[in-house]
């Protein structure tokens, strides 16, 4: 019998669905069309995108969010939803209505639906109700991945302010202590404790007049049971209270506290005039062990002394002081109401106040004994401690990992974009700084593996673009070709190459 040609080019061509679209290629000699009968048809990044998908899969959160899902009779994307305001927060951050035509037109993200404005919002709700799973899933996966003792948490708070004119009677935006200068709008405080290796934990969202010291009680409450190790409680000063010292110590836990150089309770004076040698702990870092009290009232404090510091200290102390003279020199030259309301803002000055005093005639001067005291501290600040076992010199060196929760909130608020918040509902702004954490946690799980800033990270891998032609066959997705450099990136990551044809499809 004659070989029917046709039906067996429609047999491979039928065939070819099930393999692979780089097989399905050179099997079937797709695409071989001369140059002139190509197509080209878009090109968009698709490097950054493709690793934040591989570390969301290898932290578990695509199998966390579709257990949750499992009991719901969702019909939209949810899973790609979020990854997509994850992704975007990472990679090109902007409004959630912009989201969605950054997907389909700024970005190769590999979601196998199309995502919209409502799948994004009905995302943001069910994520916010599975919150305390994801976070803590989260935590564990990324402690299994770098086989991490959780021994330090650093935790700390920033402030976000929101785009309105006015608080809420009740809610989350009210006025507050602005750490963002803005005290002029309301605001959300913005909870987030840390691994010493600068992994986020957990995230809290609260009242924007919601108070430092009153934050512990919450963070110790909401960890409880995520089977953290011998645990010690880093936090700064404005944490440091008699009833957070206690609560930190139960179960076994213990703290750095820093301590206020200028409370008025004279721990700090105690602590300072106490003689002792300084050790050295590294270039410009300088400690001194000192026990105050007995009992039940012993405290253990580590004087830190910054030789560097302490002379920046000096320098602007010597410009405040020029500044006074100054000052006061102009002041002799007002009269009446003019006079008394340029003496009275003098004093009350946040910085210069500090270093006058006011004699019985009225008349200001520079106060020397002050400006002595104030020289004193130059270059110093001072910790609190309940572990015995910890040496002065790691209680200094843990607090200075303070500075990681500092260096997260940078990164939440620049290169993430944490601000400008435009939600209205409460739990809007809690899903809206929920997505900004789970960017941080893939950003610095990034940045620690290849050592590299996650800006230099994402320009890299985002130069790999996947570009879509056509032909008389159909249309055929490719990436580009991979640099030693990207490639170098996702073997530091331990990610696969993309395949190079990522996709296939045929017409007819």
């Amino acid at each position: 019998d004659e070989l029917d040609i046709e039906a067996i080019r429609r047999l491979v061509k039928s065939l070819c669905r099930f393999l692979p679209p780089g097989e399905a290629v050179k099997s079937r000699g797709l695409f071989d069309s001369r140059a002139d009968e190509l197509e080209f048809i878009k090109s968009s990044p698709m490097g950054g995108a493709y690793i934040l998908r591989k570390l969301w899969e290898r932290l578990g959160l695509d199998k966390v969010i579709a257990g949750a899902l499992k009991e719901r009779e969702f019909r939209t994307p949810v899973e790609w939803a979020i990854f997509a305001m994850v992704a975007n927060r990472a990679l090109s951050p902007d409004s959630k209505r912009a989201v969605e035509e950054w997907v389909e037109e700024d970005v190769a993200l590999g979601n196998p639906e199309p995502i919209c404005l409502q799948h994004l919002y009905r995302a943001m709700d069910f994520l916010l109700e599975h919150e305390e799973e994801v976070q803590k899933e989260v935590f564990f996966a990324t402690a299994d991945l770098f086989n991490l003792e959780v021994d330090l948490v650093f935790f700390d708070t920033t402030s976000t302010y929101i785009e309105r004119d006015e608080e809420d009677e009740e809610g989350l935006r009210r006025y507050g202590y602005s750490k963002d200068k803005r005290p002029d709008l309301p605001q959300v405080v913005i909870g987030l404790a840390v691994t010493r290796e600068g992994i986020p934990v957990r995230c809290w969202v609260l009242p924007g007049n919601t108070s430092d010291m009153k934050t512990v009680e919450m963070v110790k409450r909401d960890l409880k049971g995520w089977k953290l190790s011998r645990c010690i409680w880093v936090m700064d000063r404005g944490m440091n209270s008699e009833e957070n010292r206690i609560m930190l110590q139960r179960a076994g836990g213990h703290y750095i506290l820093g301590e206020k150089l200028r409370d008025a309770s004279g721990n700090y004076k105690e602590a300072l005039s106490c003689r002792g040698r300084y050790h050295d702990v590294r270039e410009n870092l300088k400690v001194k062990e000192v026990t105050v009290g007995s009992g039940e009232r012993r405290r253990r404090f580590v004087v830190v002394y910054n030789p560097d510091q302490a002379g920046k200290d000096r320098k602007t102390r010597e410009k405040t002081l020029q500044r006074i003279e100054e000052t006061l020199d102009t002041l002799g030259e007002q009269k009446g109401k003019a006079h008394k309301k340029s003496v009275c803002a003098l004093l009350s000055h946040r910085t210069m106040g500090r270093y006058l005093k006011q004699l019985k005639s009225g008349k200001i001067k520079i106060d020397r004994a002050k400006v002595k005291a104030e020289e004193s501290l130059d270059g110093k600040y001072l910790l609190t401690t309940s572990d015995d076992s910890l040496s002065a010199e790691d209680a200094a060196l843990g607090y200075k990992q303070l500075l990681e929760v500092e260096r997260a909130f940078r990164t939440l608020k620049t290169t993430l974009e944490l601000r400008p918040v435009y939600h209205r509902k409460d739990d809007r702004i809690r899903a809206h700084v929920l997505i900004c954490f789970l960017a941080l946690v893939l950003v610095r799980i990034c940045e620690r593996q290849t050592g590299l800033s996650w800006n230099r990270i994402r320009a890299i891998m985002d130069r790999i673009h996947l570009v879509t032609f056509e032909s008389k066959d159909g249309r055929i997705l490719q990436r580009t070709e991979l640099t030693p450099e990207q490639s170098n990136i996702l073997k530091k990551l331990n990610i696969p190459h993309p395949p190079k044809v990522c996709k296939v499809n045929l017409k007819g």
